[in-house]
């Protein structure tokens, strides 16, 4: 882990894609690595789309069948990349809706768990209900999500199986 973090420090930036069954990537934002570990994140323009869904903005890439949405971390994190990888999964975290539907579904949530292959950090899709972030945690851990939330989501369900920062 710690190499992947020290080569984007002294890089100053990562580029962050979503990547289709097909190899096809999604170029979606930039990272950028502070020496110590802490980091920013600049989502592209780009690829999405403005999408007004379930009464909220959102910005979407549109795919053949599905759509995935962004949705920011809506509470505090530190923003620290080292051997903990939580606070950048919780910045690439989606809501995938049908192409032809109106709305959203919280259920339909999107999270990537991160791991460190040596020259990269790849991201495999998990499936996870959003609802869990509707309301601050009570006992006051902004991190909800845990590993009992996520189910691993089949590579062939999705049109971007995988997150990569390189």
């Amino acid at each position: 882990m710690r190499a992947i973090i020290m080569a984007l420090a002294w890089a100053l930036s990562g580029a962050v894609f979503l990547e289709s069954r097909d190899g096809t990537r999604i170029r979606i934002s930039t990272v950028q690595i502070a020496p110590g570990g802490t980091y920013t994140v600049q989502m592209a323009a780009d690829p999405f789309t403005d999408h007004f869904l379930s009464m909220r903005p959102f910005k979407c890439l549109e795919g053949p069948d599905k759509h995935w949405c962004h949705i920011p971390y809506p509470y505090q994190i530190s923003r620290q990349a080292g051997p903990d990888l939580t606070d950048l999964e919780y910045d690439f975290l989606f809501i995938w809706k049908g192409a032809g539907d109106d709305g959203i579904d919280m259920w339909n949530g999107v999270y990537c768990v991160l791991e460190d292959t040596g020259d990269r950090l790849v991201g495999r899709l998990h499936e996870v209900d959003m609802d869990i972030l509707a309301a601050p945690p009570a006992d006051g851990d902004l991190r909800p999500i845990g590993t009992g939330d996520l189910e691993p989501g089949g590579p062939d369900s999705h049109w971007l199986p995988r997150l990569l920062i390189e």
